[in-house]
């Protein structure tokens, strides 16, 4: 019985991200992107399938320490991601405000945990607070990059320690000539 209801419930979710990519044809992933992992391509990428296009976002958050500058990161993922239909920014200040410059009703959230659901759900909701024209659509990662954060590969690396199996070659190689 709980392999039908797992089905259902998977079925419904795709069926409304169908239907939110068919209403809202351009979407918005924004992360600090520092550095971007495999992780992050996943989730461009099948952002990407569902909405056709994607504006990726680097988010200035000067109270965090950073391996990467804005610029940095910008260029890493222009990088790697020059073969996909996205537009590469960045931006400061409320996602909600850059989203209504740029005519962007979707924005799309990766979900790992139950602990990043926690999060963002009430960020989803604060956002259709201050612009009722906002949805956010959450997107489950591949297993493979379920516990992988860019949190996690910034204290491998400045410890001395390696991940290249979650990183873009090109990603990789910046992160070692960093140290």
């Amino acid at each position: 019985m709980s392999s039908c209801v797992k089905m259902t419930s998977e079925s419904a979710w795709r069926h409304y991200n169908i239907c939110m990519a068919e209403l809202h044809p351009y979407a918005l992933f924004a992360g600090s992107f520092d550095p971007p992992t495999l992780g992050h391509y996943d989730l461009i990428k099948r952002g990407v399938e569902l909405f056709g296009s994607l504006r990726v976002v680097v988010a200035d958050n000067s109270s965090k320490d950073g391996l990467f500058s804005i610029e940095e990161r910008l260029e890493l993922l222009h990088h790697d991601l020059s073969a996909l239909p996205v537009v590469i920014d960045s931006c400061s200040g409320l996602l909600v405000e850059y989203a209504k410059q740029h005519q962007v009703k979707v924005l799309l959230r990766g979900v790992r945990t139950v602990t990043d659901f926690e999060y963002e759900y009430p960020m989803a909701l604060t956002n259709r607070q201050l612009d009722s024209g906002i949805e956010t659509v959450f997107v489950m990662p591949n297993e493979s990059f379920s516990y992988v954060s860019s949190r996690l590969i910034q204290e491998v690396y400045t410890n001395g320690g390696s991940l290249p199996q979650f990183l873009s070659t090109h990603v990789h190689q910046q992160l070692i000539g960093k140290r």
